[in-house]
């Protein structure tokens, strides 16, 4: 494909580059349509993207991107986890996928293991702190860790309560194997990555979660009785009870991004809200919420870094239709939807509040948590369900 007419079809969006500090973008590869890297670039580009996440170490995808000031975060897939608890392999890797594309290329973080902890699997998670141990110490001998850090990236499903977000808290099961993951971000000065979806919370509950609130659109909001915050959105929310969780073992100023957060634009009959419409609403309205350079209500002076997903539609991702279409662009390069930022007067993500408000939540509404995987013959994401993170909700103020 010409790299001309990428260029022109992503510009639609150019928009938003304008307003936005720093976007962060999810680049998955399960298709077998996609363009070539080099001409993904400018499309990358072209909605303002300073930051991507790869989920392996493609050196094509990694070389496409030298000298662009684009900064990666590369991931090592659950496969290799075992491999990876030896010092010698872990040093062949960083010397092979990070130490040869730097300093042209920007790699700044590399995730090891995706979402491991929510598996239940013994032979990944005995398997993931080791692993990262050993990236690390060969960052260190080849006089690369001040540069790349890393980390692993989790499910919200390792949270056992997210409401209100004053309570939020780990899972008991991974209190142990998570105090020493972070302690290990805290001697290395890596982030604590959480994918976080509000519309599997939408999902499960149709009639309980109240649209608006998951997708920034106007609403009366809900009170943390316990601290009287105000919450107009649910992914704020959720990243809320994040802190809080770490605050609970001790981890109070360890670094947050939300490195997967996204709506489907098309799904399954039982996948409520997958359109492109509320895909245009929440990515949109969480664009425009980003270029406000604002944290969220419990750390209203934290920089939030939030990977969208994701680039592209995938064709060959297992699972519901949801799955295949997550993408802000087709394989083509066109967008996906209409991702548009509405005027700056109106009151949409966090403006003034209007008539027509909706209640976000019943007190019976749960939210459930969001499965990634990859694997040496099939990578995708799943749904993790029935994990209710959304136990209290009797204690929901709504705000009248």
């Amino acid at each position: 494909m010409e790299l001309t007419k990428f260029f022109n079809y992503g510009s639609v969006v150019l928009v938003i580059s304008g307003m936005v500090n720093s976007i962060g973008i999810n680049y998955g590869q399960i298709a077998d349509n996609l363009p070539p890297p080099e001409n993904v670039v400018p499309l990358v580009k072209s909605i303002g993207a300073t930051k991507v996440k790869l989920y392996d170490a493609d050196a094509r995808v990694l070389s496409s991107f030298a000298n662009t000031g684009v900064e990666f975060i590369i991931g090592l897939g659950n496969e290799d986890l075992g491999n990876m608890r030896d010092p010698n392999n872990a040093q062949a890797w960083v010397k092979q996928n990070v130490q040869s594309h730097l300093p042209d290329t920007k790699i700044t973080c590399i995730f090891v293991g995706n979402e491991v902890l929510t598996f239940n699997d013994t032979s990944l998670s005995d398997n993931l702190l080791p692993a990262m141990q050993s990236v690390h110490t060969a960052l260190v001998n080849l006089g690369l860790d001040k540069q790349v850090t890393v980390t692993t990236a989790h499910s919200l499903a390792i949270l056992q309560t997210s409401y209100p977000p004053s309570a939020g808290a780990f899972r008991e099961d991974l209190i142990d194997i998570l105090s020493q993951t972070l302690s290990f971000h805290q001697k290395t000065g890596s982030p604590f990555l959480i994918n976080a979806y509000p519309f599997f919370a939408y999902k499960g509950n149709p009639k309980q979660v109240s649209l608006d609130f998951v997708l920034f659109q106007p609403n009366q909001g809900v009170i943390d009785p316990a601290t009287n915050l105000h919450y107009d959105n649910m992914l704020y929310s959720q990243i809320d009870a994040v802190y809080s969780a770490l605050a609970s073992l001790g981890y109070k100023k360890l670094p947050v991004y939300i490195s997967e957060t996204g709506w489907p634009s098309k799904g399954d009959e039982d996948e409520s809200g997958a359109t492109p419409e509320n895909a245009e609403k929440y990515n949109g309205n969480l664009i425009k919420l980003m270029s406000k350079n604002t944290g969220t209500p419990m750390r209203p002076d934290s920089d939030l870094n939030i990977y969208v997903f994701a680039l592209f539609n995938e064709n060959m991702k297992p699972g519901p239709t949801s799955e295949r279409n997550y993408g802000l662009f087709k394989p083509d390069g066109t967008p996906a939807y209409a991702l548009g930022i509405t005027n700056s007067n109106d009151s949409t993500a966090g403006g003034s509040i209007g008539n027509g408000l909706t209640t976000p939540f019943s007190p019976t509404s749960s939210s459930t948590g969001y499965l990634s995987i990859s694997s040496a013959t099939v990578r995708g994401r799943y749904e993790l369900v029935g994990h209710v993170l959304m136990a209290s909700l009797l204690l929901i103020k709504i705000v009248v």
